[in-house]
């Protein structure tokens, strides 16, 4: 079977101190690094092992994984196994990114979110050229708060036409339609995030050919459902598998509400949803797809969304 896997250990340290994220400069003891490192290397295998069925690997840890050498080894490790369609990772990429020479550039892929004020821009933009120079496959973002919007200019300036560049609508900040419309210049298919998409009985491929895991094996359909499925490590999942509807009444970040069948976004992103990449990209101020069923919600109100996703 074809099943994508979002990966999410107990990792919960970043280097950046953003004041819209909760894991701002949190600091993991030795002992939790420790046992990250054991349950990604634990996941790590199993994925090595299922060579009857094709996996997509997205690492989506709540800190910065590639600071760390067991994310960059278990990235550099899956994407040569043939099983493997893609493997991606979120990231700052505040770490070096000469580690992707031992990787496959034809499976591994890199979500990266630029964070102004935590990076200079001319170091972020070194480290997107070295990429493009090693053929790694790639997106840019940012969040779109409106005090980021010159940066953002200025990012999209500096990157190179094919390089998409993504904006997160902005977590406890209701942007009026004219900031909105500004982040839709660069962003043409910005309006999918700006508001939460209805979501509640509406098909979604969570739970069928898509599954999150945690650093215990604990399987379930999404990272925002929590109703396990079973666990990864007794295959007793694989059992759950079926289509299901979503029991959520919105659902607000990409991870999720790029896998509602009610959406077009698995034909917008053919060929990179792992890693947020369209295909065809999008040109500016090319007309957007019409984004259904939008839900408008008081600022602060949103559920569980992760400002850099």
């Amino acid at each position: 079977m074809d099943l994508t896997v979002l990966y999410r250990g107990p990792l919960a340290s970043c280097d950046y101190d953003c004041p819209y994220c909760p894991f701002a400069k949190r600091r993991d003891s030795r002992e939790q690094l420790r046992a990250d490192r054991a349950a990604l290397e634990r996941f790590t295998a199993w994925a090595a092992e299922q060579r009857d069925d094709r996996l997509s690997v997205l690492f989506t840890p709540w800190g910065e994984g590639l600071v760390r050498s067991w994310y960059r080894k278990a990235l550099t490790e899956l994407s040569h196994l043939p099983h493997i369609r893609r493997v991606a990772i979120q990231t700052n990429l505040s770490s070096r990114t000469d580690w992707v020479a031992d990787a496959d550039p034809a499976k591994l892929a890199l979500w990266c979110t630029y964070h102004p004020g935590q990076t200079p821009h001319n170091r972020f933009i070194s480290k997107c050229r070295d990429l493009i120079r090693r053929e790694i496959r790639f997106s840019v973002g940012i969040v779109g708060f409106p005090a980021h919007l010159a940066e953002a200019h200025r990012l999209r300036a500096d990157l190179p036409p094919h390089i998409y560049l993504w904006v997160n609508a902005p977590e406890g900040h209701e942007l009026s339609d004219a900031e909105a419309d500004a982040w839709t210049e660069l962003d043409p298919l910005f309006p999918y995030s700006r508001l939460p998409h209805r979501s509640a009985g509406l098909p979604c491929r969570t739970g069928e050919s898509v599954i999150s895991v945690d650093g215990e094996g604990t399987v379930r359909r999404c990272h925002f459902v929590r109703a396990e499925l079973g666990n990864l490590y007794d295959g007793s999942y694989r059992r759950a598998l079926r289509p299901r509807a979503c029991p959520l009444a919105v659902c607000d970040c990409h991870i999720g509400y790029v896998h509602l069948e009610t959406l077009p976004l698995y034909d917008v992103f053919a060929g990179g949803v792992l890693e947020r990449i369209p295909a065809p990209i999008p040109p500016a101020h090319s007309p957007v797809p019409p984004a259904p069923d939008l839900l408008r919600v008081q600022s602060g109100s949103r559920s569980g969304r992760f400002a850099s996703t």
